[in-house]
């Protein structure tokens, strides 16, 4: 029995053949996914939004609303994550047997921590375009400071050129 290097292509390559000849005979591409849709036996949304911890079955730390001072109450796990670390340091070497409830109260301040932090993705992804397109707006001004400046250099020696020959 002989095998293939590489598998035949696959059947709807056909719709292509005319390609060279007539650009415009290929088909449409499909049209965008919108809504929910299954991929590798999961469901997907288009939908781009932070589900809730309540969603996702985790209690939540800090108070809901959409008026969290985001920087405290980051301050205020991480400080909580750093007590229940040594927390679990002195369980591990005086009541080993009781680390699993500790370990649970780690993860826990860990999904919240990582979701504060999730929800401010939107705010980092504005500003980081705000950034890049002031950095293009920066370097378009010293592209349009470099012409007139090598345009007037230009006209200089024109000027030059042009009383050296009247000169002569």
């Amino acid at each position: 029995m002989s095998t293939a290097t590489y598998p035949p292509p696959p059947p709807y390559y056909r719709l292509y053949k005319d390609y060279l000849q007539d650009p415009n005979s290929t088909p449409e591409p499909p049209p965008p996914i919108d809504g929910t849709y299954l991929l590798f036996g999961s469901n997907y949304t288009t939908d781009d939004v932070l589900p809730s911890l309540e969603d996702q079955g985790v209690r939540q730390l800090y108070p809901k609303g959409p008026n969290v001072d985001f920087k405290k109450e980051l301050r205020a796990l991480n400080r909580e994550l750093q007590l229940h670390i040594l927390e679990l340091a002195d369980v591990l070497v005086e009541r080993p047997s009781q680390y699993a409830r500790r370990v649970e109260e780690i993860s826990l301040i860990f999904k919240n921590l990582h979701h504060l932090l999730n929800s401010l993705r939107p705010h980092q992804a504005r500003a980081t375009l705000i950034h890049i397109l002031e950095l293009q707006i920066q370097r378009r001004k010293q592209a349009i400071e470099d012409i007139k400046r090598r345009r007037e250099e230009a006209q200089k020696l024109l000027k030059e050129a042009l009383g050296t020959l009247e000169g002569q």
